[in-house]
């Protein structure tokens, strides 16, 4: 007998029939829980560490700057950045992107993210354990019960950060679509009131933040920007790469040309909106002509299987009645 079969035979003795099974996922929590710790508090290089004195002390005014921006809420986060960022530069802008659109404009965003799916992971493998062996029992379990109860639920805890990102960049989309139009309307009643056009973006976010929060953030956001002296144009560019809308990536096209070649903002605003009101009462006009092709199924379903029986259990009944005669 090999020291396997012992140790096997073993704890079948001490814990019963799921002795073994237990065992295993006793060793797989633990080592999943010493691994974690492990992996996260790992010391920074101190090569890294000396390069990145160096080049704050060389940038000086933009070093103290630096040092401010490290302050923020999640500031443990930064110690673990190697393992909670990806290491594709073009796969980092991608996600940073997406949860923007998604409403998460904070640059611990992508980390946070990466975190949770951890996380979140790992409760789902401990919890599909457990239920495995305290709750189903592995008595007769198949090798697919085993991977299906255990690593399923791990698995869904990953992917379920991914979901909600995704259906939040969805829905913050339909939200800005609604209301653009009327920014749009709201944005050319300022501009003909005599207000510029950075005034009328603050007063329309606030005016929208009842409606439409989420428009009323990237109006909120652009103001800002201006305000802190950044370039117009560029600052329209980055809103209508933030929302991802069509729409609004046409809008800051029209306003750019306009600033571009002198001519009335306002004029443009008025085509605009027009055009914007035009669009909407189409999309509501499709919508519309969707539901009697949505709503067939459904009452077919509902409608054909009664009227059968209605009509068809009749002539069963009396068929039933010759024959038992």
């Amino acid at each position: 007998m090999n020291t396997l079969d012992a140790l096997n035979m073993m704890l079948t003795d001490i814990l019963g029939p799921r002795g073994p099974m237990i065992g295993v996922s006793l060793v797989l929590i633990f080592v999943i829980m010493a691994a974690v710790p492990l992996i996260l508090s790992r010391r920074e290089d101190p090569i890294d560490k000396f390069k990145r004195a160096q080049k704050e002390g060389a940038a000086g005014k933009d070093s103290r700057k630096e040092a401010l921006r490290r302050k923020s809420n999640n500031a443990k986060l930064d110690k673990y950045k190697a393992f909670l960022e990806p290491k594709n530069e073009e796969e980092l802008s991608s996600l940073r992107l997406t949860l923007m659109q998604a409403g998460y404009p904070s640059r611990d965003a992508v980390r946070a993210y990466h975190l949770a799916q951890m996380l979140l992971g790992i409760l789902g493998l401990i919890g599909g354990v457990l239920y495995f062996v305290y709750v189903k029992g592995t008595e007769g379990a198949t090798t697919q019960d085993t991977l299906m109860y255990t690593l399923g639920p791990g698995g869904i805890g990953y992917m379920l950060p991914k979901y909600w990102v995704t259906r939040r960049v969805e829905s913050r989309k339909e939200e800005i679509t609604s209301g653009f139009p009327d920014s749009l309307d709201m944005m050319l009643v300022c501009v003909e009131a005599g207000q510029s056009l950075d005034q009328s973006i603050v007063r329309v976010a606030g005016e929208l933040r009842a409606s439409y929060p989420a428009l009323a953030d990237e109006f909120q956001i652009v103001a800002y920007e201006m305000k802190a002296g950044k370039d117009k144009a560029q600052v329209l560019s980055d809103m209508g790469e933030r929302c991802g809308v069509q729409d609004v990536s046409s809008f800051v096209t029209v306003l750019i040309q306009s600033a571009t070649f002198g001519t009335s903002i306002a004029e443009a605003l008025r085509v605009y909106a027009g055009e914007m009101r035009d669009k909407r009462v189409m999309r509501a006009e499709e919508a519309a002509n969707k539901l009697p092709t949505k709503m067939t199924l459904a009452t077919m379903m509902l409608t054909v299987p009664p009227l059968l029986i209605i009509l068809v259990s009749p002539s069963i009944v009396g068929i039933q009645n010759i024959g038992g005669n």
